[in-house]
């Protein structure tokens, strides 16, 4: 064997049991107790968890948006993943007017390969559907190993929004060859209404941008959706969702029988609109805004009660001078935090805590993302599965500042977090990249997930 990891508690979705792991050509070979076996590398993780990778489907690396580009590429984003036990990264290339699916992603696949530091997938958001990519692209796209499509509700002046004509055209055509449709959920126009008024009345500061499109904004729009989603029986993800009453439409649909999965994100789930009152309130600037209470309380009940199905981070950070760009008008504050390396290890402290369990978090963090989107190899351990894995110490305590993350950003929104247990060690398909708070891996390890559809023709 190439690599034994013994002792250790191994955390499924459904249960925890203390077992050994062994590890041959990056797939989990065998699972039980004392193995009798010799292996190259053995660690001992007596008193740890053994968890499987974590998949972030949603983070948006060297992403050009607000008149800059997110601060991570491919190689530092990837590289701050491995190091909070996430193995699967999806990012979202962005299709523009009179570019072909295929063309998209491979342009983005040409530039994270060389840089990859743990295996990656892509969604691709649609803007412009010209008839090549409705009719021909998205078989060609499930083919080639891209399952997901994106829309956005929002962002009309970038050249990013779809109508609602062009949303359902894609819900149909994702269904028809057994892919998912993602959505950001709001509505543009009130949008639009809330900011003019702001900005003639001089309400400029980064509270404002929560004000003009609070909650009722990403409701109107999550139900809007998922109406159109039952409509045509057609799966749907709503992405970072953060308000009550878009959980409350999406609980009710899954209680009828529809395929709508719901995500959110760590932001949303720790910290709420006040953020926006204090003197840094732009750095927190993310759309959908961070919310109240009361959809805080919301969100929580609904990763325990199972309307929630996946936590993931809508990684794409700024830096400190580009958000400052909005200090005195938060229209041009270039939207967007932090997330990626912070993803697992607070969903786990959570855990440690006892908010949820560990079987919770794993299946929010990694089995839920794999089974939604086709990454057949990844999300559990398992064997016969990549080998994935993640040792995690409960007894470790950890405070996340700027200073001990491994992204390219300046600063960050979890500065002075407290976390009670940490990842130690961090392995894809059995190579180690992480270990003990030091990035191991190397640029270009990383590999293209080619996903299965959702769909399978007979």
């Amino acid at each position: 064997m190439d690599l034994l990891i013994k002792n250790g508690t191994v955390v499924t979705e459904s249960e925890s049991f203390i077992a050994d792991i062994a590890v041959k050509d990056g797939k989990i070979a065998l699972i039980g107790k004392n193995l009798p076996l010799e292996a190259k590398k053995i660690v001992n993780a007596a008193g740890k968890y053994v968890l499987p990778g974590a998949i972030d489907v949603h983070t948006h690396l060297a992403m050009p948006f607000g008149g800059t580009v997110s601060a991570d590429g491919y190689l530092s984003g990837t590289r701050a993943a491995a190091c909070g036990g996430v193995t699967t990264v999806f990012d979202y290339p962005m299709q523009r007017k009179g570019k072909g699916i295929l063309e998209t992603v491979e342009e983005r696949l040409k530039m994270c390969a060389p840089q990859a530091c743990v295996d990656y997938a892509f969604h691709c958001i649609i803007t412009d559907l010209n008839e090549g990519s409705l009719l021909d692209e998205f078989q060609a796209a499930v083919d080639y190993g891209i399952t997901s499509f994106k829309c956005f509700f929002v962002y009309k002046k970038e050249g990013m929004m779809v109508d609602d004509g062009t949303f359902v055209k894609v819900l149909l055509k994702a269904k028809e060859v057994g892919a998912i449709t993602n959505l950001h959920a709001e509505n543009p126009d009130i949008i639009d209404m809330n900011i003019e008024r702001f900005l003639k009345e001089g309400k400029t500061s980064a509270w404002y941008h929560y004000l003009s499109r609070p909650e009722f904004v990403e409701a109107e729009a999550d139900k809007r959706a998922i109406h159109w989603a039952k409509t045509f029986d057609a799966p749907l993800y709503i992405v970072h969702l953060a308000n009550k009453e878009g959980v409350e439409a999406a609980a009710a649909a899954k209680l009828e029988g529809y395929n709508i999965f719901v995500e959110t994100c760590p932001q949303y789930l720790e910290f709420t609109c006040e953020v926006y009152k204090r003197e840094d309130g732009r750095n927190f600037v993310c759309s959908p805004p961070i919310k109240g209470q009361e959809s805080q309380d919301a969100l929580w009940a609904a990763i325990k009660n199972g309307t929630v199905d996946v936590v993931a981070t809508d990684h794409c950070p700024f830096q400190s001078y580009e958000k400052d760009w909005g200090k005195d008008d938060f229209t041009k504050i270039p939207n967007g935090c932090a997330g990626i390396e912070n993803l697992y290890p607070y969903m786990l402290s959570k855990a440690n805590e006892g908010k949820i369990t560990f079987n919770t978090a794993v299946k929010l963090c990694a089995t839920n993302p794999a089974r939604i989107f086709g990454c057949t190899d990844k999300g559990s351990i398992t064997v016969g599965k990549d080998a994935d894995i993640v040792i995690y110490d409960p007894d470790q305590e950890f405070t996340i500042s700027v200073d001990n993350m491994h992204s390219d950003y300046d600063h960050t929104i979890w500065e002075g977090v407290k976390l009670h247990g940490y990842p130690v060690q961090t392995y894809v398909r059995g190579e180690l990249v992480y270990d003990h708070g030091n990035f191991v891996g190397k640029p270009g390890f990383g590999k293209f997930i080619k996903r299965e559809p959702r769909i399978r023709k007979g």
